[in-house]
Protein backbone atom coordinates (compact mmCIF):
# COMPACT_ATOMS: atom_id res chain seq x y z
CA UNK A 1 0.00 0.00 0.00
CA UNK A 2 1.12 3.18 -0.58
CA UNK A 3 1.00 6.19 1.56
CA UNK A 4 -2.27 7.46 0.20
CA UNK A 5 -4.01 4.63 0.85
CA UNK A 6 -2.95 3.90 4.39
CA UNK A 7 -4.42 7.41 4.82
CA UNK A 8 -7.71 6.77 3.41
CA UNK A 9 -7.72 3.43 5.65
CA UNK A 10 -7.04 5.02 8.76
CA UNK A 11 -9.57 8.38 7.69
CA UNK A 12 -12.39 5.69 6.53
CA UNK A 13 -12.15 3.70 9.57
CA UNK A 14 -12.24 7.28 11.76
CA UNK A 15 -15.14 8.01 9.62
CA UNK A 16 -16.63 4.81 10.55
CA UNK A 17 -16.53 4.45 14.02
CA UNK A 18 -17.75 8.20 14.36
CA UNK A 19 -20.89 7.19 12.11
CA UNK A 20 -21.39 3.89 14.47
CA UNK A 21 -20.79 5.88 17.62
CA UNK A 22 -23.64 8.54 16.97
CA UNK A 23 -26.02 5.78 15.33
CA UNK A 24 -25.46 3.98 18.39
CA UNK A 25 -26.45 7.12 20.59
CA UNK A 26 -29.21 7.84 18.63
CA UNK A 27 -30.85 4.38 19.20
CA UNK A 28 -30.41 4.66 23.10
CA UNK A 29 -31.76 7.36 22.81
CA UNK A 30 -35.01 5.77 21.38
CA UNK A 31 -34.81 2.94 23.92
CA UNK A 32 -35.50 5.07 26.58
CA UNK A 33 -38.03 6.94 24.57
CA UNK A 34 -40.23 3.47 23.88
CA UNK A 35 -39.17 2.88 28.01
CA UNK A 36 -41.09 5.92 28.43
CA UNK A 37 -44.23 5.34 26.18
CA UNK A 38 -44.21 1.87 27.27
CA UNK A 39 -44.95 2.11 30.82
CA UNK A 40 -47.01 5.11 30.15
CA UNK A 41 -49.19 3.02 27.67
CA UNK A 42 -49.32 0.42 30.27
CA UNK A 43 -50.67 3.24 33.10
CA UNK A 44 -47.79 2.50 35.25
CA UNK A 45 -46.06 4.32 37.74
CA UNK A 46 -43.19 6.28 37.23
CA UNK A 47 -41.06 4.17 39.87
CA UNK A 48 -41.61 0.85 37.75
CA UNK A 49 -38.81 0.95 35.21
CA UNK A 50 -36.55 3.46 37.18
CA UNK A 51 -33.81 1.24 37.54
CA UNK A 52 -33.46 0.51 33.93
CA UNK A 53 -34.30 3.64 32.39
CA UNK A 54 -31.44 5.03 34.59
CA UNK A 55 -28.79 1.94 33.51
CA UNK A 56 -29.86 3.20 29.94
CA UNK A 57 -29.13 6.76 31.06
CA UNK A 58 -25.49 5.70 32.35
CA UNK A 59 -25.08 3.99 28.85
CA UNK A 60 -25.71 7.20 27.01
CA UNK A 61 -23.57 9.04 29.16
CA UNK A 62 -20.73 6.63 28.80
CA UNK A 63 -21.55 6.86 24.77
CA UNK A 64 -21.14 10.35 25.17
CA UNK A 65 -17.76 10.49 26.63
CA UNK A 66 -16.49 8.22 23.72
CA UNK A 67 -17.81 10.56 21.07
CA UNK A 68 -15.69 13.27 22.64
CA UNK A 69 -12.97 10.78 22.74
CA UNK A 70 -12.99 9.85 19.32
CA UNK A 71 -13.68 13.43 18.05
CA UNK A 72 -10.89 14.33 20.02
CA UNK A 73 -8.74 11.33 18.52
CA UNK A 74 -9.80 13.16 15.26
CA UNK A 75 -8.22 16.14 16.22
CA UNK A 76 -5.23 14.58 17.01
CA UNK A 77 -5.13 12.41 13.92
CA UNK A 78 -5.21 15.89 11.48
CA UNK A 79 -2.66 17.65 13.78
CA UNK A 80 -0.47 14.47 12.87
CA UNK A 81 -1.18 14.00 9.56
CA UNK A 82 -0.16 18.34 9.06
CA UNK A 83 2.80 17.47 11.32
CA UNK A 84 4.53 14.62 9.01
CA UNK A 85 3.63 17.15 5.91
CA UNK A 86 0.94 14.79 4.15
CA UNK A 87 -0.85 17.76 3.15
CA UNK A 88 -5.01 18.03 2.91
CA UNK A 89 -6.75 14.96 1.61
CA UNK A 90 -10.23 14.98 0.66
CA UNK A 91 -11.71 11.71 2.41
CA UNK A 92 -14.39 10.15 3.90
CA UNK A 93 -17.48 11.61 3.12
CA UNK A 94 -17.69 14.45 1.43
CA UNK A 95 -21.25 15.96 1.92
CA UNK A 96 -21.09 16.75 5.72
CA UNK A 97 -23.53 19.62 6.59
CA UNK A 98 -22.59 23.61 6.67
CA UNK A 99 -21.80 24.63 10.05
CA UNK A 100 -24.18 27.58 11.11
CA UNK A 101 -23.78 30.84 10.46
CA UNK A 102 -25.55 32.07 14.12
CA UNK A 103 -27.22 29.32 16.68
CA UNK A 104 -30.16 29.96 16.07
CA UNK A 105 -29.75 28.29 12.29
CA UNK A 106 -29.92 24.95 13.38
CA UNK A 107 -33.21 25.39 14.86
CA UNK A 108 -35.82 24.90 12.11
CA UNK A 109 -38.95 23.70 13.02
CA UNK A 110 -38.15 20.07 11.56
CA UNK A 111 -35.09 19.47 13.82
CA UNK A 112 -36.74 20.76 17.50
CA UNK A 113 -37.42 17.47 19.33
CA UNK A 114 -41.39 16.77 19.81
CA UNK A 115 -42.98 15.49 23.38
CA UNK A 116 -43.93 12.11 23.48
Amino acid sequence: MNKAEVIASVAGDLNSTEQALDSTIAKATMLIQSMIGARTALSLSPIAGAGSQAKAMEAIAALATAREAIVACHEELAKDHRRMGYGVYALGVLDKPAEPDAPTASLTREARLRAV
